[in-house]
């Protein structure tokens, strides 16, 4: 079987957490990746959701959004090389 042919879910069930959008429940990996502004004298906290595209159709900017229990609201939206994969930027609400 090639890379090609393994479900999304295969690359998702490790390290994936639950994520309920509208009446959808998908799996997903957060990142929070910390970032120095202003000169290093700021840092800022992005939330990086990555999940199956095909899993939360219609997801977009200003939806709400629950990972772990957590809400949080996407900023933005792009799907990620081939586009099996998509990645929301959110804030915690």
């Amino acid at each position: 079987m090639s890379l090609a042919q393994v479900p999304a879910s295969v690359f998702l069930q490790d390290f994936g957490l639950p994520v309920t959008f509208g009446g959808l429940n998908a799996i997903g990996i957060l990142d929070s990746p910390t970032e120095e502004i202003l000169g290093n004298m700021v840092l800022s906290v992005d939330y990086k959701l990555t999940f199956a595209t095909a899993t939360l159709p219609g997801l977009d900017s200003g939806a709400s959004v629950t990972v772990n229990g957590v809400a949080y609201t996407v900023r933005s939206v792009r799907m990620e090389s081939d586009g099996v994969f998509s990645a929301a930027i959110m804030s915690k609400v």
